[in-house]
Formats: structure tokens, C-alpha cells, sequence
């Protein structure tokens, strides 16, 4: 999971780059532009990242049993049916 961490947390940091770039005075219309549309592509994969992780947490606090090493989470990421565990991805 700090892997998964560190990775939103680059992709944060990004989306707050270009939404200073768009904001300076000398950018041009061009530059602006491509930088929103970077950004909203960015933000777009930051929501399902979070959706998975809701998901992952959904799972945790209704588990039926204690987990353990024995009986650790099940997480059913590859799911056909377009939920993640009851949630949409």
C-alpha cells in the first residue's frame, strides 16, 4: 500500500503543478489548455484510485470474522460484474 501511497501522492503533487502553471499570467492559450487536459486525464485515474481504495476499507470495517494471518481480506479487484466488491470502479 505505500507503494499505492506514494504513487497518488506523485500524482497530486503533478495536478498541483499544472493547476499553478494554468494560473500564471505569461502561459499561453495552447500551453494552458494541453495542461488542462493532462490534468483531468490525471484526476480522472486519481478518482478510481480512490474508488478501489474505499472499497478495500468498505471490506475491512463489515468483515465478518477478525482478520488474521489465517484469515486475511478478500479483495475481488478482477471482478466482471463492474463493482469492486459492492462498489462501482
Amino acid at each position: 500500500m505505500e507503494k499505492t501511497n506514494q504513487n497518488f501522492e506523485a500524482k497530486l503533487e503533478q495536478l498541483e503543478k499544472l493547476t499553478a502553471d494554468i494560473k500564471r499570467s505569461d502561459i499561453s492559450l495552447e500551453d494552458a489548455l494541453k495542461d488542462f487536459e493532462e490534468g483531468i486525464k490525471l484526476a480522472s485515474g486519481m478518482e478510481k484510485e480512490l474508488d478501489k481504495i474505499e472499497g478495500k476499507i468498505q471490506i475491512l470495517m463489515t468483515e465478518p470474522q477478525p482478520m488474521d494471518k489465517e484469515n486475511p481480506p478478500q479483495f475481488d479487484l478482477f471482478s466482471d460484474s463492474g463493482e469492486v466488491n459492492g462498489t462501482r470502479k
